[in-house]
């Protein structure tokens, strides 16, 4: 899979031929220089962005998914059931009570049963169970995390991305979050890729992966 931009009238190579496989239930570790193309290829493994040339394939209870053939509304719908998202800015809506945005993917998904139990279940394992009519800008950075997580998590998703989910947070703070992270998506069998510039994160991953000029380089298995 390659990805480049039109750039003052050049094109611009951002990702070159990659080709990789991740498994189910690994932690895999994204290392790169801030303009790598780690969130280009979160995005292009999400359906959030579409490829210049090749393919993501994302295997479904055995059904291999081509989510690069889908149109954009069907790769919305994909997303939306099977893949979650924790950004490095929170993205909580701040008119939505931490219980309303952690129960939104359910409601937009149309699953409405037991939504409310499942998330407040859900904001207890990240320490937040007496916070949950709280609106976000009462919260703090490690707070809104977590939060997110929840939300990221609520819908039982195949696949975790993780767009450098620490990097707005002081190193306590992020050590906390990024625990509550691995506990909950290593419990549950999840596959998680995380793109972060701390090399202190990858000791904790299955695989470390370094984008370098549009390659993915393999640093270790384990």
């Amino acid at each position: 899979m390659s990805k480049s931009y039109q750039e003052a009238g050049r094109s611009r190579s951002i990702l070159d031929e990659l080709n990789r496989e991740f498994y189910a239930g690994e932690f895999v570790c994204l290392l790169g220089k801030s303009g790598s193309g780690k969130s280009t290829l979160l995005n292009l493994i999400s359906g959030i962005d579409a490829p210049s040339s090749g393919h993501v394939v994302i295997c479904n209870g055995g059904q291999e998914v081509k989510i690069t053939a889908l149109s954009e509304q069907q790769r919305t719908h994909f997303r939306r059931r099977h893949i979650g998202i924790v950004f490095q800015f929170f993205n909580l809506i701040p008119t939505l009570t931490v219980l309303e945005n952690v129960t939104l993917p359910l409601e937009l998904t149309g699953r409405h049963q037991g939504m409310q139990s499942q998330a407040e279940a859900l904001l207890e394992r990240v320490g937040l169970a007496d916070r949950l009519a709280t609106y976000p800008d009462k919260l703090s950075g490690g707070e809104q995390q977590r939060v997110a997580i929840a939300r990221a998590l609520i819908h039982d998703p195949l696949l975790v991305l993780a767009d450098e989910p620490t990097g707005n947070l002081d190193e306590d703070t992020g050590e906390s979050v990024l625990g509550v992270l691995l506990e909950l998506t290593r419990g549950a069998g999840k596959t998680l890729l995380m793109a972060t510039h701390a090399p202190e994160i990858a000791q904790q991953a299955n695989q470390v992966m370094h984008l370098v000029h549009g390659k993915l380089c393999e640093e270790h298995s384990k």
